[in-house]
């Protein structure tokens, strides 16, 4: 009956979206057949994939998948072509990666709804719930109650602002955009979302003008790691991809050069993004590796 119930789950949403699955090859073979390798990402998310002012697509989660590249073509041994199509979220991501259009996304948290049509990966970065309120106008009254919270198209965010401001007025807004111009508007009190992403989009549109609530000194309202997704049962290239993250993890804690200054650039101190503590980093890397086999570098 569980596996009935699936099948009818996946082939409403591929209809619903007008998708055709596909089945001709796992995708390591694809990639080994058309020379190829496709990466589904936003081009405009800071710090994780976006256009800097050279107009060259970069960011934290470019470079992880620049790993994963790097990884199959030593594997497949052959030079792949790497290629990237613009998509604006998750929910345009899996269609693409169900047709066969896209071989991996990422910016992703674990939703228990999307495990059931694609894989995850190792998380590569930590993150958590917070608020983006207008500096300086942080409620008297911490519990929010009767507080408009703009909440974006994530279900794991409503569900923490729920649980931690149950008196909350939820309104809901189609974008980090819509949900700031509301703020700005005065239509809310406060907008919900990822740290990273609300500490990336501040920088963007008023870098002196927003404030996180909790601080940053104290806990989120939710945490949770952030790692890619990949097409289900493609088990060789799940691996793939968790040794290239394994190893930018490994390489960070045994203080590599270049592992370390690959994070660092967009999470450290002095990252993109610098809200995250080396503390936790670290710990949240430690608790990955101990769980599976740890990868040897070279002492310098």
């Amino acid at each position: 009956m569980l596996k009935k119930i699936f099948i009818t789950s996946l082939m409403g949403l591929l209809l619903s979206t007008g998708v055709k699955p596909t089945i001709a090859g796992t995708v390591v073979e694809n990639i080994a057949k058309t020379g190829t390798f496709t990466v589904a990402t936003p081009f405009n998310t800071v710090p994780y994939s976006y256009y800097n002012p050279e107009n060259e697509l970069t960011g934290f989660s470019i470079d992880v998948v620049k790993l994963i590249h790097q990884q199959l073509e030593k594997e497949l041994g052959r030079k792949i072509e790497l290629n990237f199509v613009e998509v604006n979220s998750l929910q345009e991501a899996i269609p693409k990666m169900l047709s066969g259009e896209a071989d991996i996304a990422c910016n992703a948290v674990f939703t228990w709804e999307r495990d059931k049509y694609v894989d995850y990966t190792l998380r590569y970065t930590i993150s958590g719930i917070r608020l983006l309120i207008p500096k300086g106008k942080i409620p008297s009254d911490s519990s929010f109650a009767n507080k408009k919270i703009g909440i974006p198209p994530q279900t794991f965010v409503r569900d923490a602002i729920k649980l931690n401001y149950p008196n909350a007025v939820l309104v809901d807004v189609k974008s980090l955009e819509e949900g700031t111009n509301s703020l700005n508007q005065g239509k809310i009190d406060a907008l919900a979302g990822d740290s990273i992403l609300l500490d990336g989009f501040r920088q963007q549109v008023n870098p002196d003008g927003f404030e996180q609530f909790p601080p940053f000194a104290e806990p989120s309202l939710a945490n949770y790691g952030v790692g890619c997704i990949v097409p289900e049962n493609n088990s060789a290239f799940l691996n793939i991809a968790n040794y290239s993250i394994a190893r930018m993890m490994e390489g960070y804690l045994v203080k590599d050069a270049e592992m370390t200054q690959l994070f660092q650039k967009w999470m450290g101190e002095n990252g993109v993004v610098n809200i995250v503590s080396n503390e936790r980093v670290e710990l949240f890397f430690k608790s990955t590796i101990i769980n599976h086999e740890q990868i040897p570098f070279p002492k310098k």
